[in-house]
């Protein structure tokens, strides 16, 4: 049987023995210079896995972890190290360790071990840890070395650096210090408007140039007025109604129970009547086909027997339009005006102007007996204007607590907490928990103007999901 050939006897062989170099008691064994050997590209980690499997690469391998094994717990080979690391002489114990021994002590000292998590972190390596170069290294090291050997020659011709100065300066004559205010100076400290314009803090800065205040930023952006004013009049925290505590009346329960009730059915109907409006026709309803046919005939014979009518009735004035809408024959040139002509029609644009201005002072003398009229028309329009006004106003004033349209989104009240009578408890302890405080914060919010009305946003894949059956689970399947 050829070498590497599986046959019924032959037993499976590890890589290590069947690289070593010694012949095998098997019969299946080869002489390992007949084996041939493998070749191939070692430039690929392929090959340097295969170079570390061989035995010259796993004795390799061997060796230094030995030697790493033998500086990590004795510091170094052994076999360089000296005999007095490796031996010592045992010549017994002295005679006042015995003497030390023999004597009875009145409290054994026991030494205090260490905690078994100490030993567990502490490194017992005894490589030495390699030096940080980075850390030994000063920026500006040469210049603060020749900054020191100036100021050295400095000190011994008695100067002093100017640190220096300062300091005994302020340890001759320390600063005087500061008393706090205390409480009764903030009390009879009197108050003021920080946005009058004689307020006491911009006094120092009166008289100077604006623009120079405000790029030093000693003087502050005085604060618009449409600040001042809030967006809505709604209340920041809506007091629940009575109903909703823990212990309420029957008549406030009721109540309650009576809004949350309305809410439901405006919901429910509004459910029905868009269910209605989608909603498929009933059998009665549906269209048939001579409803159809009917639908799409509908109008056309009134249409043409009107036509029919139209054109029989409007025939001749068509011709009649036919002739008239033809051009007239060119005339022949005008004759010139005579000067009698022109004198006579020059008389009549005279006549006609004098009567227009007769006429429009007498229209203006008749306006002056109509002055009460025109004044009675005058107040009842002022008067429908003021109650128009009024009347937008007053509106405004009803819709100043309603939430505005600030987005696409309109504003919904939350659902009312309520409890049904069978889930009242009479005590703090047994009461369940009713809606969240931070949903409650975030609808106050929308309502008093200070966000728009938002919805979650909702999660779009903009690929498609491919599904793919793999190999394995398929011939499971089969």
């Amino acid at each position: 049987m050829a070498a590497g050939s599986k046959g019924g006897d032959a037993q499976p062989r590890s890589k290590r023995e069947a690289d070593s170099g010694f012949l095998g008691l098997r019969p299946t064994s080869v002489d390992p210079a007949l084996r041939r050997r493998r070749r191939g590209p070692r430039n690929r980690k392929r090959g340097w896995r295969r170079l570390a499997e061989e035995p010259l690469g796993l004795e390799v391998d061997q060796f230094l972890e030995d030697v790493r094994l033998q500086e990590r717990t004795a510091g170094g080979l052994l076999s360089e190290a000296p005999n007095e690391k490796l031996f010592f002489v045992d010549t017994g114990p002295k005679e006042k360790e015995r003497a030390r021994k023999t004597q009875v002590q009145k409290k054994p000292v026991h030494p205090q071990k260490p905690l078994r998590v100490d030993l567990t972190l502490e490194n017992t390596s005894k490589v030495p840890v390699p030096k940080d170069i980075l850390a030994h290294q000063v920026p500006n090291a040469k210049k603060l070395r020749r900054k020191a050997q100036l100021w050295e020659k400095l000190a011994r011709q008695g100067q002093v650096p100017r640190e220096v100065r300062r300091a005994q300066a302020r340890l001759l004559s320390p600063p005087a210090a500061r008393a706090k205010p205390g409480p009764q100076d903030t009390v009879e400290r009197p108050f003021y408007d920080l946005w009058t314009p004689d307020n006491p803090l911009d006094r120092p800065l009166a008289g100077q140039d604006e623009f120079f205040l405000e790029q030093t930023k000693k003087k502050g952006m005085r604060r618009p007025p449409r600040l001042h004013v809030k967006p809505s009049h709604a209340p920041a925290v809506e007091v629940t109604p009575a109903g909703a505590s823990y212990n309420p009346t029957f008549q406030d329960h009721q109540a309650l129970l009576l809004a949350a009730h309305e809410v439901e059915v405006q919901r429910q109907k509004e459910a029905e009547k868009l269910e209605r409006q989608l909603a498929l026709p009933t059998a009665e309803q549906a269209a048939t086909q001579e409803t159809v046919f009917r639908e799409m005939c509908e109008g056309l014979l009134e249409e043409s027997d009107g036509e029919e009518e139209g054109d029989s009735d409007l025939g001749v004035p068509e011709a009649d339009e036919g002739v008239r809408a033809r051009p007239a024959a060119p005339t022949a040139a005008t004759e010139k005006k005579t000067e009698q002509q022109r004198r006579r029609e020059k008389a009549a644009r005279r006549k006609r102007a004098l009567q227009a201005a007769l006429r429009t002072a007498r229209l203006q003398h008749q306006e002056l007996f109509r002055l009460r009229g025109i004044k009675a028309q005058v107040a009842l329009r002022l008067a429908e204007l003021a109650r128009r006004s009024e009347r937008r106003r007053l509106r405004r004033l009803a819709e100043a607590d309603k939430p505005r349209r600030l987005g696409r989104l309109k504003y919904q009240d939350p659902d009312i907490d309520v409890q049904l009578s069978s889930e009242l408890s009479g005590s703090l302890r047994t009461l369940k928990p009713e809606g969240n405080i931070l949903r409650d914060r975030f609808k106050s919010f929308q309502r008093r103007n200070m966000i728009e009305p938002r919805e979650r946003a909702k999660f779009k894949r903009k690929y498609k999901v491919k599904l793919v059956e793999r190999r394995a689970f398929r011939e499971i399947q089969l």
